[in-house]
């Protein structure tokens, strides 16, 4: 699975996106201007290596259907495997009566896993890159995200280098807008089966003056730093503080659709993460 990877990094021009705001152009640095400082290429079959990766379990956000357990990811054959199942299964924080969405379900109807490195590996601006194969049947939303390590969310800052549902692959960025609401900076892109059977590279570059998004070296969407400061009078600017990074693969909830006519089990499939930054 491990090939050689030719950095012919090249802007792209942008086709089928909706923005917030109109896209400015961004300088791509060649590789050579950054030293590679973390990566997991998956190799060792098993268990996700515990120096890098926790789990988040149970039933964790956005009314998603999934209960998270770290059972759903292994490493195989060179990738890391996050496997959705349907199941059928006692929710051990049921409690009858309840009007919260983790607590009122009696069952678990499926399981997926959600990796993270809080606590484990963080870092603050280089390039991140990302190869992966992704499932785009109804109900299923994979993703690969980060979070600021300071404030509670949106405060914090979230980066959706690669999120999918319904249709279409996201590149966002989300921080504290007005009035206590979230503002979000998004572009999407339509995406078909025939592009989900193979193989994606998708990558940030994120420094001290912008967030640039790509996948397959074609730019998504980039936003200027200054435009990302929280609008709460407090002049936090999330992204400029660490960030921890989560791989997921979710099903339902608020975005995600409805995945009843989805066989399972099915599978998000990442070949490596790796981490760079300037020299």
């Amino acid at each position: 699975m491990k090939t050689t990877i030719a950095y012919c990094l090249l802007i792209g021009l942008l086709a089928n996106c909706s923005s917030v705001a109109p896209v400015p152009t961004t300088t791509v640095k060649p590789i050579s201007s950054y030293q590679l400082v973390w990566a997991d290429e998956f190799n060792q079959d098993g268990t996700p290596n515990p120096d890098n990766w926790d789990h988040e379990k149970g039933f964790v956000r956005n009314e998603e259907l999934q209960w998270y357990q770290p059972e759903n990811a292994r490493c195989e054959k060179g990738l890391l495997v996050i496997e959705a199942k349907k199941e059928n299964l006692p929710n051990p924080t049921y409690v009858a009566g309840s009007t919260n969405w983790r607590t009122k379900r009696k069952t678990i109807d499926y399981t997926s896993a959600c990796l993270i490195t809080r606590g484990k590996q963080q870092w603050q601006y280089g390039r991140f890159e990302l190869k992966a194969r992704i499932d785009i049947r109804a109900g299923l939303w994979p993703a690969w995200w980060t979070l600021g390590v300071q404030k509670p969310w949106p405060a914090n800052g979230e980066i959706d280098i690669m999120e999918y549902y319904n249709g279409k692959i996201l590149a966002n960025i989300a921080c504290l807008g007005s009035s206590n609401q979230t503002e979000w900076h998004s572009k999407t892109q339509p995406v078909d089966s025939q592009w989900a059977s193979q193989f994606h590279v998708w990558r940030m570059d994120w420094d001290e003056n912008s967030i640039a998004l790509y996948v397959d070296d074609k730019l998504l969407n980039v936003v200027p730093m200054s435009q990302l400061s929280d609008k709460d009078g407090s002049g936090f600017n999330p992204f400029k503080q660490p960030h921890y990074m989560l791989l997921n693969l979710a099903i339902g909830g608020q975005n995600g659709g409805d995945p009843s006519t989805t066989s399972f089990p099915n599978r998000y499939e990442i070949d490596y993460v790796r981490v760079y930054q300037k020299k």
